[in-house]
Order: structure tokens, then C-alpha cells, then sequence
């Protein structure tokens, strides 16, 4: 299938948004991705424990994309409000990354202890992903809201971009764990991360302000 330049000029820009936001969004310390990473400097399991996270998360980003579009299609004045919610969120949660690029924080797996069985290994990568309420924030309200203000056709390419975000991460923690693991007990790794984070979620959220106020 070939795409002409003017397809791609409209695609690329909805499938590198949804790209960040996904990315911006998961990439942080937290039980998920400690998880991810001890499975990965263990070997277990972790063709399985990284699918299992990366297809919840595109599961949960699509039905959030495809509910909010359906939700807000005949609602300009709700898609407004949400997208500048969207956007106080996405300022709040870029300066709470400034924030923690100030201090200094490590991500520690332990790779001891007995291993687990297939079984024991998803039902533990079930609870770090859905019984953590952020989880639904993030994906299903935040992910799917500013997707769903996406033009109908090019909403696909948001949820891949985002999906792929999640994919990529998920499967640089597991496959790549031995070579990250001593990068991310690096504290000054993770403050440069957050700074990053922290200055694109502030972009992202100039970005959507402006959207919501001239866009509808």
C-alpha cells in the first residue's frame, strides 16, 4: 500500500501526538514497570508479560478513542471542556515532572526470590495494569478524549501511535532489561527523563489550549 505526500502530511503529525502523549504518559517509576523489568533480568515469561501490557493499554486507548468520539460527536461544547481538562492535566502532570527532575530517584527490580509460573506471572501483570485506577485516567479518559477530537479518518493513526509507544516501552524494559537496568538505578537518567517529559507534556498541553479554543 502506497501513500501519497499530502496522506502522510496529515498522518504523521496525529500518529507522532499520539505517539508522545502515550509515551510521556507510561514512562514513569512505578509497580508496572518495575515489574516489567525484574521479568525481564529474570527471563521469565516476558514475551508474555510485555504483550499482555502493551495490548491492555491499546485495548483501553481504542475503546477511550472510539466511547469519547461516539460521546462527543454531536457535543462541541462537552469536547471543548474535556480538551481543556485535557490540557490542565497535561500541564499539571508536566510540572509535577519538572517537579521530580529536581530530586533524586532510582527504578529498582530485585531479581531474587523464587520464580513465578506462566500463570502467576499474567495474573500479577493483570493487577499492575488494571486495578490501577491511573491506568484508566490515563488511557481511557485523557488517551481517548484527545484522540477522539483527531479527524474521524486519521483516529486509527492516533491509537496505533499510541499503541506503539507502549509496545516500545514495554518490550525495551523486558528485552533490554540487562542493559537498562543499570541506566534507570541511575538517579540523574531519570531526572533527564522527567525534565523531557515534563517539557513536552507542556507543549502538548500549549498545544490542545490552543486547539480547544479556535479548533470547535
Amino acid at each position: 500500500m502506497t501513500y501519497s505526500a499530502d496522506t502522510v502530511s496529515l498522518v504523521a503529525p496525529v500518529f507522532v501526538q499520539g505517539l508522545v502523549l502515550s509515551l510521556g504518559l507510561i514512562v514513569a517509576i512505578g509497580a508496572q514497570n518495575a515489574f516489567v523489568l525484574r521479568q525481564g533480568l529474570r527471563r521469565e515469561h516476558v514475551v508474555s508479560v510485555v504483550l499482555f501490557c502493551a495490548v491492555a493499554d491499546a485495548v483501553l486507548m481504542s475503546a477511550g478513542v472510539l466511547g469519547m468520539a461516539q460521546a462527543l460527536g454531536e457535543r462541541p461544547g462537552l469536547a471543548r471542556a474535556l480538551a481543556l481538562a485535557g490540557a490542565a492535566f497535561l500541564a499539571t502532570y508536566g510540572w509535577q515532572a519538572l517537579q521530580r527532575a529536581r530530586q533524586t530517584h532510582q527504578l529498582q527490580a530485585a531479581g531474587g526470590g523464587a520464580g513465578l509460573s506462566r500463570g502467576a506471572a499474567m495474573a500479577q501483570a493483570a493487577a499492575f495494569t488494571l486495578l490501577n485506577p491511573h491506568v484508566y485516567l490515563d488511557t481511557v479518559l485523557l488517551v481517548g478524549s484527545i484522540g477522539a477530537q483527531q479527524p474521524a479518518d486519521l483516529r486509527g493513526w492516533f491509537v496505533v501511535g499510541a499503541s506503539m509507544a507502549s509496545l516500545c516501552w514495554f518490550a525495551s524494559l523486558g528485552f533490554g532489561a540487562r542493559w537498562l537496568a543499570p541506566l534507570f538505578a541511575r538517579p540523574r537518567a531519570w531526572q533527564v527523563l522527567d525534565g523531557l517529559i515534563g517539557l513536552t507534556m507542556g507543549v502538548m498541553a500549549v498545544l490542545l489550549v490552543r486547539h480547544a479554543l479556535v479548533g470547535f
